[in-house]
């Protein structure tokens, strides 16, 4: 496992949608271990592949130590709850910010397992959250574009000062 670098905003790479993962092999195990400890590394509750520059639709998550880490492999949203909630957000490629974003409450995501076998999973709350957030980013949409001009404004004016400092 090797803790690679990770891209920061605002990286082109961030912004152009990942591509399906087509061979469920070795070296696709070895990039989600590498994100996992990647993550870990940052800190970090979720990551993709994308973020240290593999343009592949794979994401890790680690929301507590109980439930142990989970790799997606090509995840997309089947069914997302009318119901919405604002949670706090941020990312490893800005670490120093982050603010509300509106999410939907529930969603239904189907996805890859690393052996290329499909599954589905319903979640809420902090895991609805960041399968939408991480999904966002396999799609090239960065969190922030979530917020209004202002907040997106203010947000990169802090984090250009917390990375010059």
């Amino acid at each position: 496992m090797t803790i690679r670098p990770i891209l920061r905003y605002p990286d082109r790479r961030l912004a152009l949608p990942a591509r399906p993962v087509t061979a469920f092999d070795d070296a696709l195990r070895e990039l989600a271990a590498d994100l996992l400890e990647t993550m870990r590394a940052a800190p970090g509750i979720g990551i993709t592949a994308p973020h240290v520059g593999v343009p592949l639709r794979v994401v890790v998550l680690e929301l507590d130590a109980k439930d142990g880490p989970r790799t997606y492999v090509n995840p997309e949203i089947a069914w997302a709850s009318p119901e919405m909630i604002l949670h706090r957000e941020g990312s490893v490629s800005m670490p120093g910010v982050n603010d509300d974003v509106p999410r939907h409450a529930r969603v239904r995501i189907s996805y890859r397992d690393l052996d290329g076998n499909m599954q589905s999973e319903e979640s809420g709350d902090l895991r609805a959250v960041c399968h939408q957030h991480e999904i966002d980013q396999l799609d090239g949409m960065f969190w922030i574009q979530r917020l209004s001009r202002l907040k997106r404004e203010r947000l990169v004016k802090k984090f250009e000062k917390l990375s010059r400092g």
